[in-house]
């Protein structure tokens, strides 16, 4: 049964959050001056609606919406309307980067979305297999987490790779000196994603192969190429893999969604002694981690 709490964090506010499965996470991000919601009260306009989420006031949606007002930024080519996606995400300090800025116009998402799917609104999206592609915001914070760890020649490692945007992303940021691995467990998923990938500007690294993808059992990582210096996890764990704790490198950094219900979005450094921190960025609802045969049936 559906069910909607209040999110917040030192990073963005969120609010209306209703999860439907199997959307990874679905909310009303408000961002202006971004702070934390014990310090402010939310400002009056929402960054972007996903959708599937419980609107506190409809006049979001009219008049001065900047829902409404992005339209303009998505119209014309797919180049465009890529571009405009990402001067928005930009525009409300959801970037901050500007490396990051380069990649999501360089990487453009219309290519790894179901085809008629709107793919520049910022919303998760079902992509068959009780599995989605995040939503745009989302893929921008994990970069942003992880920038520092996606520098040239370094590796990283993507769980839940699906269609494949997130691990192409990687795969530009380190370059062809670096190793990017994407691991998924649904193969039809898989054959779709080196597919999208070799329409986007990442072919170059696939076809040297400084980026892979393959089919396994994320939980486990993909100990060929470890350790890692970035790991991103795109579903919810219970708890923590070990098999992915100890595949990051020491200084590495891990984002991983963990809960069952409650969900929070957390970043694990891993600190050049081997000991580990782990700090919560945000509230999330992501689908589970899980086994194939689980995740075919649409169960934890």
């Amino acid at each position: 049964m559906p069910s909607s709490i209040s999110l917040h964090s030192v990073s963005a506010i969120a609010y209306g959050f209703r999860y439907r499965a199997p959307l990874k996470h679905t909310c009303l991000l408000y961002a202006h001056q971004l702070h934390s919601f014990h310090r402010q009260k939310p400002p009056t306009l929402p960054l972007f609606s996903s959708s599937f989420c419980r609107v506190l006031n409809p006049s979001f949606f009219t008049g001065n919406s900047l829902f409404s007002r992005m339209e303009q930024f998505w119209s014309g080519s797919a180049v465009n309307r890529n571009k405009g996606m990402t001067e928005q995400l930009r525009r409300y300090g959801v970037i901050k980067s500007q490396k990051v800025t380069e990649i999501m116009e360089t990487v453009d998402r219309g290519l790894f979305v179901p085809e008629g799917t709107p793919a520049y609104v910022d919303s998760p999206m079902s992509i068959g297999y009780n599995a989605t592609i995040s939503a745009p915001h989302m893929h921008a914070m994990c970069l942003e987490l992880l920038e520092d760890r996606l520098q040239p020649g370094m590796h990283a490692l993507d769980v839940g790779s699906g269609t494949g945007y997130l691990t192409a992303c990687f795969a530009l940021m380190v370059g062809p000196q670096g190793r990017v691995v994407g691991v998924e467990h649904i193969p039809e998923l898989v054959a779709w994603s080196i597919k999208n990938v070799e329409k986007s500007a990442a072919a170059p690294l696939l076809k040297e192969g400084s980026l892979s993808l393959h089919v396994g059992d994320g939980r486990k990582g993909w100990p060929e190429h470890a350790p890692y210096d970035a790991i991103h996890v795109g579903a919810a764990a219970a708890d923590v893999p070990q098999d992915l704790i100890d595949q990051l490198k020491p200084g590495g950094r891990m984002v991983i969604p963990v809960g069952t219900f409650f969900q929070d979005l957390k970043v694990i450094d891993k600190k050049m002694d081997g000991s580990i921190s782990v700090r919560s960025e945000t509230s999330v609802r992501y689908v589970p981690l899980t086994s194939r045969e689980a995740q075919m049936k649409g169960t934890d």
